[in-house]
């Protein structure tokens, strides 16, 4: 059992990124047994606290100190084909050694060394996520979800003290989802989990938001950091507003000064125009009202420079707190509108048939859901409904512009710019509309001209959002696989908020209840037995 004082303690950590780009700074904080969840837009750096944490990376200074073993799944963990189950448990060699004692040919150090429960607790590590592998297995054999699980399960049979979980849900299925929140509602040690599962963050004891701002710690579920942060942004705009009518009352009064030197300098060179008082005191006089110009004119610019300082410092955390905005043209679709049918689809990958019998129509702005765990078919139906897979039997009608956003973000060149890429997907397109829309999406000025393999997979997708739905005219169907996967939590809340406004026909395949629930489903298809 993990031990009861595990801890986790930062103290002014700071780490920097190879272009020398601050990621976190002067982090300083504590975990304790129970479970925090650790959100962030992307790019904040949480999956780099993970990794200093487990030791995986120096910080640049600081100090990290932790009382009891760090156990880490990382996103890609399970990602080594070659790998054996008993491999990735760690427990190959003695399992060897059980199969040498069992023929009757173990040597002394064997049998010394053998370690008779290691096949039934790797079982019950599996059990506990509802798996039952043979230890021979290779990971090749699995899919994705099974890897997610059986990594999950190779984490438990170590027993640590400290588990570090980065996404653990992005591949699972419904079920597998399941597992893994009964898990960590069964843990009993320290556990930091980087998510954007709400219904995973919703079962935390506290929430850690890393930002520009720094480490802020929330107490109690994500639905409670939510409320904190919706009046935090009502705050910061209280404080925008207060800071404008500062700037506007700097500058009224600065103008207002200016009038009144004018005009009493328009005054002083009447009076010495007219000779009505003797020159050296007039000279004694423009001298000091040139003193006090000077030092009016310094301290209007001060006060201008204060003005501007905390005008632009509530921008900036408007933007740090205020979620993306997607807005989404017209797609044209009426409810007559014939978008797509598919008649007695039979399709698969070699001799086998993921596919049989299967028939549906969309017409009109229909919304729908594809369920199904995983394996059993969504992937292999998009395909076809997007011409990439040819049925082996059946007929497929498409009558309206489709596209597909996949967690991948398959849409975009690596090689290409994000305005190129956009100008690809959409030709008719000028140079200021990309440059617009990839804005819509916080991709501003500059940002365009990344080149998209050398984004993040959170970036990457956002820019995948802005070149699919930041088009002049969308699709009149959009496929959307997996989408959340990759986003942070305010981009999902965003394109949970932009697709409510889409008018066209949406086919979504997700694991992610919460998003499903907040985009206006009208019908639900379930694949598989």
């Amino acid at each position: 059992m993990p031990s009861p004082i595990a801890s986790v303690r930062l103290d002014s950590l700071h780490w920097s990124a190879a272009d020398t780009r601050p990621v976190l700074s002067d982090i300083t904080l504590s975990f304790h047994p129970g479970r925090t969840g650790v959100v962030g837009r992307n790019g904040t750096g949480k999956t780099t606290l993970l990794r200093l944490i487990a030791g995986d990376l120096p910080p640049a200074s600081g100090r990290i100190v932790t009382t009891g073993t760090v156990g880490w799944m990382r996103q890609d963990v399970a990602a080594q084909d070659h790998l054996t189950v008993a491999e990735l448990f760690g427990a190959a060699s003695g399992l060897a050694r059980l199969t040498r004692a069992e023929a009757g040919c173990a040597s002394a150090a064997d049998l010394a060394e053998a370690d008779w429960t290691l096949p039934a607790r790797m079982e019950a590590a599996m059990q506990r996520c509802g798996l039952s592998l043979r230890p021979e297995a290779t990971l090749a054999q699995l899919s994705g979800g099974q890897r997610t699980r059986l990594a999950l399960a190779a984490l438990l049979f170590q027993d640590p003290d400290i588990l570090l979980l980065d996404e653990p849900t992005n591949t699972l299925d419904t079920g597998g989802r399941a597992t893994v929140r009964q898990v960590l509602r069964d843990w009993r040690g320290t556990a930091l989990v980087v998510s954007h599962d709400r219904e995973l963050l919703d079962d935390m004891d506290a929430i850690v938001e890393l930002s520009p701002l720094g480490a802020s710690r929330f107490g109690g579920p994500y639905s409670q950091y939510r409320a904190e942060k919706h009046a935090a942004l009502a705050a910061a705009h209280h404080d925008l507003n207060e800071a404008e009518k500062a700037r506007k009352d700097t500058a009224r009064r600065a103008q207002e000064a200016a009038e009144r030197k004018a005009r009493r300098d328009s005054a002083g060179k009447a009076a010495r125009a007219s000779g009505s008082q003797p020159k050296v005191l007039m000279d004694k006089a423009k001298e000091r009202a040139e003193a006090s110009k000077g030092a009016s004119a310094r301290l209007r610019e001060a006060r201008q420079a204060a003005a501007d300082e905390a005008l632009a410092e509530a921008r900036a955390r408007i933007e740090i707190l205020e979620p993306i905005r997607m807005d989404i043209p017209t797609t044209g679709v009426q409810p007559s509108t014939r978008i797509l049918a598919l008649q007695s689809i039979t399709a698969g990958y070699g001799t086998r048939d993921v596919l049989r019998d299967l028939s549906l129509e969309i017409t009109g702005p229909e919304r729908i859901a594809l369920h199904g765990p995983n394996g059993c078919g969504k992937t292999t139906l998009v395909s076809v409904i997007l011409g990439q897979l040819t049925p082996r039997a059946g007929s497929v009608e498409r009558h309206a512009s489709a596209a597909l956003l996949d967690q991948h973000v398959s849409l975009l060149e690596a090689s290409e710019t994000l305005v190129e890429n956009f100008q690809r997907l959409s030709p008719k397109a000028t140079l200021n509309e990309a440059r617009a829309a990839l804005a819509r999406f916080r991709f501003r000025a500059e940002d365009g001209l990344q080149v998209a393999g050398a984004l993040s997979s959170g970036q990457r997708l956002r820019a995948g959002l802005a070149c699919t739905l930041g088009r002049p005219v969308p699709p009149q169907l959009l496929v959307l696989d997996e989408p959340t996967n990759h986003l942070d939590l305010e981009a999902v809340e965003a394109l949970e908020a932009a697709l409510q406004d889409y008018d066209g026909a949406l086919l979504v395949v997700s694991h992610d209840s919460a998003f499903l629930d907040r985009i206006n489903l009208t019908r639900h298809i379930s694949l598989g037995p």
